[in-house]
């Protein structure tokens, strides 16, 4: 039971961070490229899709910052604490949002996405929970079900968003704000106070035992640099991939969150199994998961509608399952750094790809959409090479799981 109710309050907050992140998925795309010129989309006279790109990127600066620190800073203050108080602030950063959009506040609504994804760095304080208190199997599937809860929150975001725009643009992300304070609630009652021991305080722990420390052990340091490859090609998918909608097949925000629903919910259906007893190799496993991840990508250089619609759809079932598989690897291998950094450092690494893949975008979308998608696809074909050689270097495979 004690069990049950740690990986139901670990998937509920995935679900509500990822909720909130992704509404603006849908939203945008329509709102830069086909919506009325204002202080919104057209700040400064720059062009939309650069503001676009801009809007994009700030969100992701802030998780990356968030994600570096808030895994260790949990490591050593404790897992309640943190959650309580980022769970709160990210509420009061999408009720900003919902002010700068509305006022049509261009440099209000950065700062709100900033401030918000600063908070939504939680992600590791989540799965760090998981990894301390859950071993073997169970681990595994807690694992799953977790990143099923966070790929659900990107279905139910772009949904939500799909759902209520009608009642205004705002409407969304008030509900989530409601969400999460709801999520705050909840923490408090279901996690127990931790006794915290005297130690540095929190700058010197943000400073000194932030998640890129790691980069000094050479395992680590191949890690980050696989998984960067790796989801830049994702975070490329992920941004851009509406805009591709909108400018291939004319789709609106409620045509979009469709296909995110359709896309998201095989996603999540998949992730719920992926933890599944493996006996292969991890890391061979990964590559041949993510090379199907950039064969999904790359269906989109194509420009025709249907192609590309099912490279969208398809694209959730590797991803499920490399997700699975490279962070319980990770937990297993690198845990003795402590489990919020391991974790932090596989969030940074995401969030980092979301900004050089964003600003990318900005470039490149100004030539052709398409352009930013190949790149992405390539470079997570990279990564499954570069994973498959490094699972023949003895040790670091691992035993199966």
């Amino acid at each position: 039971m004690k069990n049950a109710l740690l990986i139901a309050t670990a998937c509920l907050l995935g679900l509500l961070s990822t909720t909130g992140a992704s509404l603006p998925y849908p939203i945008l795309p329509p709102l830069f490229v086909n919506g009325a010129a204002d202080g919104l989309t057209n700040f400064l006279g720059l062009p939309p899709k650069l503001l676009f790109a801009v809007a994009l990127m700030v969100n992701p600066i802030g998780l990356l910052i968030g994600t570096a620190v808030l895994g260790s800073l949990s490591d050593r203050f404790g897992r309640r604490p943190l959650l309580l108080w980022t769970a709160a602030g990210a509420a009061i950063g999408h009720v900003l949002t919902a002010w700068a959009l509305s006022v049509h506040s261009y440099p209000l609504f950065l700062a709100a996405r900033f401030a918000t994804g600063l908070l939504e760095g939680q992600g590791a304080i989540v799965r760090a929970m998981l990894a301390d208190h859950l071993q073997g199997p169970l681990r595994n599937h807690a694992m799953s079900w977790l990143n099923g809860c966070f790929t659900l929150g990107w279905l139910f975001g772009p949904l939500l968003a799909g759902l209520t725009i009608g009642f205004g643009i705002t409407v969304p992300f008030y509900i989530a704000a409601a969400a999460l304070l709801l999520g705050t609630v909840l923490v408090a009652i279901t996690l127990r106070r931790e006794e915290v021991a005297h130690g540095p305080g929190w700058w010197a722990v943000a400073r000194e035992r932030h998640a890129f420390n790691l980069l000094r052990h050479d395992g680590l340091r191949m890690l980050f640099i696989v998984q960067l490859a790796y989801t830049c090609g994702v975070t490329a998918f992920y941004e851009f991939y509406p805009l591709w909608l909108v400018e291939v097949g004319r789709y609106d925000t409620r045509a979009i969150s469709l296909v995110n629903v359709g896309m998201c919910g095989l996603m999540s259906f998949t992730a719920v199994f992926a933890g599944r007893q493996n006996r292969d190799d991890p890391l061979r496993r990964a590559a041949f998961l993510a090379t199907g991840v950039a064969l999904a990508i790359a269906s989109l250089g194509t420009g025709q509608l249907w192609i590309g619609l099912a490279g969208i759809m398809l694209f959730g079932l590797p991803h499920a399952c490399y997700n699975a598989v490279i962070q319980v690897w990770a937990a297993d291998r690198f845990g003795g750094h402590g489990q919020g950094a391991v974790m932090g450092l596989l969030s940074t690494t995401f969030c980092l790809a979301n900004i050089l893949m964003a600003a990318a975008g900005a470039v490149l979308t100004l030539f052709d959409t398409r352009l930013v998608l190949v790149a992405g696809a390539m470079l997570t074909a990279w990564a499954a090479f570069r994973m498959r050689a490094w699972s023949r270097v003895p040790g670091v495979g691992g035993e199966a799981f």
